[in-house]
């Protein structure tokens, strides 16, 4: 279940890049978070009333639709305008890469954990790579200004998603995760709505090909509400540790949606900063030490998905 949806958040960038070609940005955020919010409604009607859950504590879904403010409004407005400037493949790796890196500097700045060696040592290269993924979109064969500047978006999405994954627990404490994920997406869907209402009269919607309303189609459902479902499952499964650790996958099934569908590329000073931001993320988030199976814990609280959606790792 967690490959399956591994591969559906990965893939997700290069089809939110082929909506952004057709529609504003803005416009795409909508469709794709406005079909999310009725698939997950549908969703909480027929499963909801099956399951049965405690009543959550007073407030909890004020509390989720607060947090959609940043988990899906603040997180996707960033990162598809970043879409309509760079390439799908920067957001993919900058994104959900990037992020874990953010969360453990910020953990360590404020002193809610200890700096242990593993955790700086990941910490180190996963910044610098950081610096020199950025020189290297800045540079002309990366692609000039432009794609700098969505770049930017996408680092300005994933200090959404690192916070948002810090508050996301104290938040969303004791919220059916399938509730408060629809409470938080409803919430920026509205407000993404809003944010695209003047751009809403310029669209050609006769003249739209069939692939956008397919793209349009499979980010809502399959990258938002079936990937929701799947990964909840999964975590319940393995535990939020080995769960946490196949994010980065998506990077790699991003790469080649981006190489295969879009004909995207890298250069090579991209390239090995990615390399080495990748590795020390990864140094950083497992601090050294690899989680063993069996160590399952109950499904964490929805926070923004590296592709847009919302949940947590």
């Amino acid at each position: 279940m967690l490959s399956v949806t591994m591969v559906l958040w990965g893939s997700a960038f290069a089809s939110s890049k082929s909506v952004v070609a057709y529609v504003p940005h803005s416009v795409a955020a909508l469709l794709r978070f406005g079909g999310a919010a009725l698939a997950l409604l549908a969703a909480l009607y027929f499963l909801g009333r099956r399951r049965a859950a405690a009543p959550a504590p007073r407030g909890a879904g004020r509390r989720a639709a607060l947090a959609g403010v940043l988990g899906v409004f603040a997180y996707n407005s960033a990162f598809f305008w970043g879409l309509s400037l760079a390439p799908s493949l920067d957001a993919g790796i900058l994104i959900p890469v990037l992020s874990p890196v953010l969360t453990s500097l910020f953990l360590l700045v404020t002193g809610r954990e200890r700096a242990s060696w593993a955790r700086l040592a990941g910490l180190a290269p996963g910044l610098t790579g950081a610096v020199v993924f950025f020189l290297g979109a800045g540079g002309s064969a990366g692609g000039g200004p432009s794609r700098l500047a969505g770049d930017a978006l996408f680092l300005v999405s994933a200090v959404c998603w690192a916070a948002y994954t810090l508050a996301g627990p104290r938040v969303l404490a004791g919220v059916d995760p399938l509730r408060a994920t629809t409470y938080a997406t409803c919430a920026g869907a509205v407000l993404l709505g809003l944010f695209a209402a003047p751009a809403l009269p310029d669209v050609r919607w006769g003249e739209l090909p069939p692939g956008v309303w397919l793209n349009a189609a499979y980010l809502a459902l399959g990258a938002a509400a079936v990937a929701n479902l799947l990964y909840y499952r999964g975590v319940g499964a393995v535990g939020p540790a080995s769960a946490s650790l196949m994010m980065f996958t998506v990077p790699v099934v991003n790469t080649l949606c981006g190489t295969l569908f879009l004909g995207e590329s890298l250069g090579p000073v991209q390239a090995a900063g990615a390399a080495v931001l990748l590795c020390g993320a990864v140094l950083a988030a497992t601090q050294g030490r690899l989680p063993r199976r069996g160590t399952a814990g109950p499904p964490p609280s929805p926070a923004p998905s590296p592709a847009g959606q919302p949940t947590r790792r």
